[in-house]
Order: C-alpha cells, then structure tokens, then sequence
C-alpha cells in the first residue's frame, strides 16, 4: 500500500512520516508542545506507532498521538548496539523459534550452530515467549531476567519482561483488530504452539538516541551508553536554546557539571525554570533509570470485546 494512501485512510498520522531526522525523543517537548497526552488504547484505531529513546531505556506505545503506555526495557550492548533509525514491524509472533544467525557471538551458545532452527520449547532458544520482528534481523523479544532492564544486555535486540511484551501485543492486536481470537492467544500463552499474527500494513517503530530531552518542561540528561559523544556542553546549550530555554546567564562551568552528574543507572533531571534562575545545581537530582513505578494511565485499560487471556505459561527463562 502506497505511503499516501496509508495516511489518508488514517494508519501512519503525518507526524509519524520523516518528522524526526535526528531522532531525536519523541517524548521532547519540541514535538509535544509541553504537554504528553495519556489515553487508554481504543480498540478499532489503527494509527499507532512504537518509539524506543536508547539511553532512557523506554519503549512507548502512542495512539493518535497520545502515550497508551511506556514501558522500561534493555537494550543491545555497546559492541552490538540497537540501532538507531526508523524500522517497521512486521509481525507479532508468540512461541517463536530461533534461528542462530552467522555471528561469532553465537558460538556463547552450546550445541548451536548457525542456521538451526530452535523451537520455542527448547530450553537453548533466547528469545522467549514472543518476539516482534523489526526487520534486517532485529526484535523485541523476552528479556532473560528483571536485571535485563536498564542494562546494554542483548545483541542489537530490544528486551521486555514477558507481561510487558503481553500487554505491549494485546494492544496491538486490539488497536490494528488483527486476526486471532482470545482463544488462540490464550493457547500461545498456555503451551509452546506458535501463533503469528501479521501486521498489514506494517507498524511503525522509531529508535532514538537522544541523551538531552526536555520533557514537560523538565531537562533529562541521560548517560552517553553507547559512548558516542552527545553530552557536550555545545550540545547541551543548543538543546535548551532550541527548546526556548535562555541558556545565556549559564556558563560552561555550569553546564559541565550537569553532565557529570548522570551515570550508568541513574539520569539527571532539573526544571527549566530552575535552570532560568540558576539553581539548576542546587535543584537538579538523580533519579534511576529503571525501577522506578509506573504511572497509571490516566483511564482504565483498553476494554476488548471478550475478557483478556490469562496469562497461564510455564515459566521458562530465556539465555
């Protein structure tokens, strides 16, 4: 389907189409205007996308430009790192299998060898319960354990704890109203029979790196994980002139300090308007990346045509 087409029918809304060149977060209030609105997700209303910022290790799920819901993952490590860009996933399979793909690192592996196919019911397969392909080899997939969350843990992969990539696939399916019934779902989740729903048209996902975002009026600064220079105090003062904060009565000094203070678990945060008075020190905190308890939609959970499967799986941990 034609990309015009698929905006005019109302599956890819005009922001999600080229509006972000420097990926930056889509949580930024250059694109929000301040203000992120909360909804619970719609059944029957295709237009959702999916956007990962990197070194906040968060995942959220928008519907007509509003936050359903966000989740914390892990992501790929420095030496196999997610890669940034926009991608489309084509699928959500629940009980996937795994086929070894021709890299050193599957050698980590004993008794795998590149090209097999690994069943969902085979205790060597790492990716768990689902997997959602993003295209060129990279998924979101189970993570292995909690401590996978806030960490650079997978080879290029994003990692979400089983119940997340539950709700995260329930949503989806429910929004797009794709072909599986509750039944099914309930099944997939109950054994190791893999089910997999097609997305036509695909989904969007955008990957950002941004490590300076100035949500709702607040300043996050994010530890640089992948090493790749982006706290500069070049960068940080054009990230506060570009979102209308006056950065001229700061110095260099200053700014300096407020990206020595993130680290590889915690981010720095400040309000813009303790930046404006200069206090952004004195009032700045750490917060943790990951961790931390997530806030409740602003309304109840998407009500589906039948009761949500329960999730009765055995438990299986990934590698």
């Amino acid at each position: 389907m034609a990309l015009s087409m698929l905006i005019s029918v109302g599956v890819l809304s005009a922001q999600t189409v080229n509006q972000n060149p420097k990926h930056e977060s889509a949580r930024s209030d250059k694109f929000t205007g301040g203000h992120i609105e909360k909804a619970a997700l719609e059944a029957g209303q295709p237009d959702i996308k999916i956007t990962v910022n990197i070194p906040a290790f968060r995942l959220t799920l928008w519907q007509n430009n509003k936050e359903v819901k966000t989740y914390q993952i892990g992501v790929g490590q420095k030496e196999f790192p997610l890669v940034v860009g926009d991608r489309q996933a084509t699928s959500v399979i629940w009980n996937p299998a795994w086929i070894p793909p021709d890299s050193d690192w599957v050698a980590e592996h004993k008794g795998v060898n590149p090209g097999d196919v690994i069943k969902a019911s085979d205790p060597r397969n790492p990716l768990g319960k689902m997997k959602i392909p993003l295209g060129g080899g990279y998924l979101i997939h189970q993570a292995a354990k909690q401590t996978d969350l806030g960490n650079l843990v997978s080879h290029g992969c994003v990692r979400m704890l089983r119940t997340d990539l539950y709700d995260l696939a329930e949503k989806i399916v429910a929004a797009r109203e794709l072909p599986v019934s509750e039944k099914q779902i309930e099944a997939a989740k109950r054994t190791f029979k893999m089910l997999d729903a097609k997305l036509d048209p695909t989904l969007p996902v955008e990957i950002d790196y941004d490590t300076q975002v100035i949500e709702a009026g607040v300043l996050h600064i994010y530890p640089d994980v992948y090493g790749r220079g982006t706290n500069t105090t070049e960068n940080l003062r054009a990230e506060l002139d570009s979102s209308g904060v006056d950065s001229s009565g700061i110095d260099n000094v200053t700014l300096e300090k407020m990206l020595a203070r993130p680290n590889a678990k915690e981010q720095f945060i400040v309000s813009v308007k303790s930046i404006e008075a200069g206090r952004a020190l004195a009032d700045g905190r750490l917060q943790p990346l990951v961790g931390q308890a997530t806030k409740k939609p602003a309304k109840p959970a998407v009500k589906r045509r039948t009761a949500t499967a329960t999730d009765s799986a055995r438990t299986r941990r990934p590698a």
